[in-house]
């Protein structure tokens, strides 16, 4: 089983727009030192529809030692909306030997139930454990229960789903039907603590790039029995975690990450630089937000 808080790791860019190894390291260093659970590489915070095959084999290289060092869990993203490249995708990623692979729901084409199910049946041809990625918003395409169940009962492989729907009817019939037996995730995190409320395994969560110590803490007090508390905690970082997505993720959690001194707020076209009044906003949240809620 997947559980607990892992963090969907950003790539720090030089300014020039190149790989910034030293503070993709450093960045790494600072989640595992805070106890995240697990690291997600080359996800959708990771900007990989902009990196190279070069830029996703050194993030590779020189994250997964450091990962595997520290006893974390690895989750590797590989989705496309081409089968084949997803395969291929999942070939690189196998000798790096992760818990799972994230594979998203194809997007723009929208393939109806029984293209999905043939999607993941050839995904899991390839033996490596599945991680469905669920998100509509980026997508196009809603999964209905009735299909995600039919998913769950023919591909074993998939053994967790990370949910970013926002429709908390369909959340809570999912959690109900599957989450004693998958490791539920949640993909929202301003939801966090309704997913734990529905016996969800935890979170991959963009905003622990920032606030890893806050979300370890909230998802330990939970487990704890201590739930007024996490909700407390929750209540402490949310006005920061709702800014990270002023504009489109990791915009700006990379301008949070420069603040911070993890390196540039760079990203690589088609996104392109916040505005000065997220800015400005972004600031002064940071100086409110609990400095112990902070990665350092």
């Amino acid at each position: 089983m997947l559980q607990g808080v892992f963090t969907a790791l950003p790539t720090p860019f030089l300014t020039d727009g190149t790989l910034d190894k030293e503070n993709l390291c450093k960045l790494l260093e600072a989640q595992l030192k805070a106890g995240v659970h697990g690291v997600v590489l080359l996800g959708t915070t990771a900007e990989t529809p902009a990196l190279t095959a070069a830029d996703k084999k050194t993030i590779l290289d020189l994250c997964v030692p450091l990962i595997k060092k520290h006893g974390a869990q690895l989750i590797i993203g590989v989705g496309t909306n081409n089968t084949p490249a997803t395969l291929e995708n999942i070939r690189q990623a196998a000798p790096y030997q992760p818990n799972a692979v994230l594979v998203v729901t194809p997007y723009y084409n929208k393939p109806n139930p029984s293209g999905l199910l043939a999607h993941y049946q050839a995904c899991a041809q390839e033996g490596i454990p599945l991680v469905l990625y669920h998100i509509p918003g980026r997508t196009g395409l809603k999964v209905p229960t009735a299909v995600l169940n039919m998913l769950l009962e023919k591909v074993p492989q998939l053994i967790a789903v990370k949910e970013s729907d926002y429709d908390i009817a369909h959340v809570t019939d999912v959690a109900v039907l599957h989450a004693k037996r998958i490791s539920y995730l949640c993909g929202n995190d301003d939801l966090f603590p309704q997913f734990l409320a529905l016996n969800g395994a935890g979170i991959i969560s963009a905003a622990a790039s920032v606030l890893a110590p806050a979300f370890v803490k909230i998802y330990n007090l939970f487990k704890a029995g201590k739930t007024q508390e996490s909700f407390a905690a929750f209540a402490q970082a949310y006005p920061l975690i709702k800014a990270c997505y002023l504009e489109t993720n990791p915009t700006c959690i990379k301008y949070m990450l420069e603040k911070l001194a993890f390196g540039s707020q760079t990203v690589r076209a088609p996104l392109g630089e916040i505005s000065a009044e997220h800015k400005a906003q972004i600031d002064t949240l940071l100086k409110q937000t609990p400095k112990e809620f902070l990665i350092k």
